[in-house]
């Protein structure tokens, strides 16, 4: 990408795409596109063609989506796959269209099986089956991907994509009914802390492990892929690195400064027992994460403090 090149963020008001607009911002971007879901709704072709035809970004990030923790895709799981699959297919569809240089679809690492072989290698997609509570998602995002990989083969495109680990940071979501673990366990933290609550119960057994990645770390892998990777295998984004949820809401109360109790319901789905990367990909490319969890998660409370209004 040049400097001056016509560079479209879609989802920037995300916790993702805000930090890709930040990213591009500090790396001196200059002509980077935005538009909110009131200007454009991306599940609404024709808008998107129209826009893509009038507007004809040069690169594409693909960061918008529709998310939640497991409440959230338990509920909802029609909601999670037709809105996320019908987004990304317009965004993607009317770059190709319309001569669009490089698309950067960013998905998740739920589309990988839920007893891959850990750390997950990109090489695991679609060799055995998806975790069910969230496998409505993944299904759209594994879509999303071949869609990227199919134009690639038949067409000759340049359309790469990001798998993500578990994310968390500035601009995240913090509704109790579809925030992530990370960002649920902080905003409940802080509440019971500010209530005097003497326990606080949180869903399944403590036992999966996690691995952690600060947005703004994916956000730099992001601009890095767009300028140096090419290939129809996804890139993996990760730190290479994992924690239990019960380290993790032990470390999220101690930095919220909650000294109550943590209960366990194990009536509750833990979800998948295991999600780590491997990240040796992104690494041979070059790239390699900087904000370690701990140093994240206070950066994601000052964060929280500033925003939250409750």
């Amino acid at each position: 990408m040049e400097k001056s090149s016509k560079i479209f963020v879609a989802g920037h008001r995300g916790m993702v795409g805000s930090a890709i607009v930040r990213q591009l911002v500090a790396q001196g971007y200059t002509n980077i596109i935005t538009r909110t879901h009131s200007e454009l709704d991306l599940t609404r072709q024709a808008d998107v063609e129209k826009f893509f035809s009038e507007e004809e970004p040069e690169y594409v990030f693909l960061a918008a989506a529709k998310v939640g923790g497991i409440a959230a895709n338990s509920d909802a799981p029609a909601d999670f796959m037709y809105m996320n699959m019908t987004l990304e297919m317009n965004v993607i569809h009317a770059a190709w269209q319309n001569g669009c240089k490089k698309l950067l679809f960013l998905g998740s690492s739920c589309i990988y099986p839920r007893l891959a072989p850990q750390p997950m290698p990109e090489s695991c997609l679609l060799t055995s089956s998806l975790e069910q509570t969230n496998e409505a998602y993944a299904l759209a995002k594994i879509s999303g991907l071949k869609y990227c990989e199919y134009l690639n083969r038949q067409y000759g495109t340049d359309y790469i994509s990001v798998m993500p680990t578990n994310l968390y940071g500035p601009n995240d979501n913090y509704d109790p009914h579809r925030s992530h673990v990370l960002p649920a366990l902080i905003a409940r933290f802080d509440k019971a802390k500010k209530d005097g609550v003497k326990s606080v119960t949180c869903w399944g057994d403590g036992s999966p492990l996690r691995e952690f990645l600060y947005v703004d770390d994916l956000a730099d892998l992001c601009v890095f892929l767009m300028n140096n990777y090419s290939g129809n295998e996804t890139v993996n984004a990760g730190t290479g690195k994992e924690i239990t949820i019960k380290e993790l809401s032990e470390m999220v109360a101690r930095i919220v400064g909650y000294q109550g109790e943590i209960n366990w319901d194990t009536t509750k789905p833990n979800g998948t027992p295991r999600k780590l990367l491997d990240v040796s990909k992104a690494t041979k490319l070059g790239w390699t994460y900087n904000v370690e969890l701990e140093d994240g998660i206070r950066l994601a409370y000052e964060d929280y403090k500033r925003g939250f209004k409750g």
